[in-house]
């Protein structure tokens, strides 16, 4: 019998995800250059009352966004780093202050078709273990906000086209 002081343990892995896409009838370049234009954002999502740009460095910004208050008055404010490249139409940011989250990620997807521009967004995150809500809860949350949002931002885009 061997003797070992390294002992194993399960790890778990509780990554949460959510994947939400619209279609909106409008050239990629223009949904490309409205979605990423953050300063805009409280009027192009239904959720967010300020977006103030705090670094640029290339196509990688750092902003803080707050949000409008929610239906219990509670308001929310985060500082997220984003990275556009255009070539491949894809985004990558991430929560610098992550709040209730271990971490929270977001890609944002872009990809034309006949009806237009496809915009999909996958989050991935983890909740703190002394969070008000587990994961579960959160996806559920997140994707009735996204949901609001995307078809908000269509809306507004479409309009605009």
């Amino acid at each position: 019998m061997r003797s070992s002081n390294v002992s194993e343990r399960q790890v778990t892995c509780t990554v949460a995800r959510t994947d939400n896409s619209v279609v909106i009838s409008a050239p990629i370049d223009l949904v490309w250059d409205m979605t990423n234009d953050v300063e805009s954002w409280p009027e192009l999502f239904s959720e967010y009352a300020s977006a103030e740009i705090i670094a640029r460095d290339g196509n990688t910004i750092d902003f803080r966004l707050t949000t409008k208050p929610d239906a219990n008055g509670a308001v929310w404010t985060w500082v997220s780093r984003r990275t556009a490249d255009r070539d491949t139409r894809t985004v990558r940011a991430h929560r610098i202050e992550t709040g209730p989250f271990e971490y929270m990620n977001l890609n944002w997807y872009y990809r034309e078709s006949a009806a237009g521009t496809e915009m999909q967004w996958i989050q991935e995150f983890e909740m703190k273990a002394d969070a008000p809500f587990g994961n579960e809860a959160m996806v559920e949350h997140l994707n009735r906000a996204t949901r609001v949002n995307m078809d908000h931002i269509k809306k507004v885009i479409e309009a605009s086209s």
